[in-house]
């Protein structure tokens, strides 16, 4: 047996050579939010509750994927996976298992505040928190929601907690705060966070992203350029991380520009999502899934459950393809799929 057959046989590999040991895990379809970029103002059809995964059978695909599938980082999200009442609990179990993995979360931090230290007590490493303006009116003009407050005090609560290096996730939308850039970033530096820029993705239950109304990661670049002295890190550093990192007036803090649209980075990926419901998805942009609630909840094993999941790998696309002609956005919404 080769080396690469083994790896296909061994952990989630797919055939351009790709393997996937960071996992995302949907914990909940819901959000408090109504972002632009993601659902409409009414918000969705939310899943039912039987066919949501339980907290039991979302620590068993967890450990499957850490023990037998070298999975070596666990990030929840949502929707919003702090609306999920046994999100401490959950967090707990997956830090006990051996190997350890390193495991994070990606909130709006709409109650992180209130939640900050216990999921510090209960193992997680560090947050992940979606802020795309500092500006209260832009702020509900975007999240349809007056909660710029409660987002700013869960960041407060989540660096007091040591749940860093505390990281902040922006999305820019044109004539909304396309010029808000370096205001942004001048509030994370003067506290600490890392805060990456993230090109909008079509991945709205609308349908309605185009490119050409996308802010670009140039144009993020030039903006944050005017007012900052900016240099790129090490390249050869970055592995398989999605974000162009610089360094800002020298150093150490750094502002990162993740390019999803305009430089993609699916030669590096090393991602695998499974949704709320159980579903394996091998892309973020994937138009098909691969059940593994079913087979766990028919009694499967957990070498069969890694079988299945190993075999949904092995068809990932070398790409997304937002850049094709042909390119046709997945059927489920960013919060139904998990970040």
């Amino acid at each position: 047996m080769t080396a690469t057959e083994e790896v296909m046989q061994l952990g989630l590999a797919d055939r351009f050579g790709r393997v996937a040991t960071d996992l995302r895990v949907s914990l909940t379809d819901r959000c408090n939010l109504r972002c632009a970029y993601c659902m409409p103002e009414e918000g969705l059809d939310w899943l039912p509750k039987p066919e949501l995964l339980t907290d039991d059978e979302v620590v068993r695909l967890v450990s499957v994927a850490v023990t037998r599938l070298g999975v070596q980082e666990i990030r929840f999200t949502g929707g919003e996976p702090l609306l999920r009442r046994g999100l401490v609990g959950i967090v707990a179990r997956t830090t006990e298992l051996t190997p350890r993995p390193e495991v994070s979360l990606t909130t709006n931090g709409i109650g992180l505040a209130r939640q900050a230290q216990a999921l510090k007590d209960a193992g997680l490493d560090r947050v992940n928190v979606s802020l795309d303006t500092i500006e209260s009116d832009t702020f509900v003009q975007l999240a349809r929601r007056d909660r710029l407050k409660d987002v700013l005090a869960g960041l407060d609560a989540a660096q007091a907690a040591g749940l860093t290096p505390v990281k902040v996730n922006a999305v820019l939308m044109r004539g909304v705060n396309d010029r808000q850039a370096p205001q942004l970033l001048e509030y994370c530096l003067e506290r600490g966070y890392e805060l990456r820029f993230i090109e909008q993705m079509p991945l709205d239950a609308q349908h309605g992203w185009t490119r050409a109304s996308m802010v670009t990661a140039d144009e993020i670049l030039e903006q944050l350029s005017d007012r900052f002295d900016l240099e790129p890190t090490d390249a050869a550093t970055r592995g398989s991380a999605p974000a162009e990192s610089f360094t800002v007036r020298g150093g150490p803090q750094t502002v990162g520009i993740i390019a999803s649209v305009t430089r993609p980075f699916c030669g590096d990926c090393d991602r695998v999502r499974l949704t709320a419901d159980g579903q394996v998805r091998d892309c973020l942009f994937a138009r098909t899934e691969s059940d593994l609630r079913s087979a766990l909840r028919s009694g499967a094993d957990d070498e069969e459950l890694a079988d299945r999941w190993r075999r949904a790998m092995r068809n990932k696309l070398p790409g997304h393809g937002i850049n094709d002609p042909s390119f046709l956005q997945p059927t489920r919404p960013m919060s139904a799929i998990g970040g």
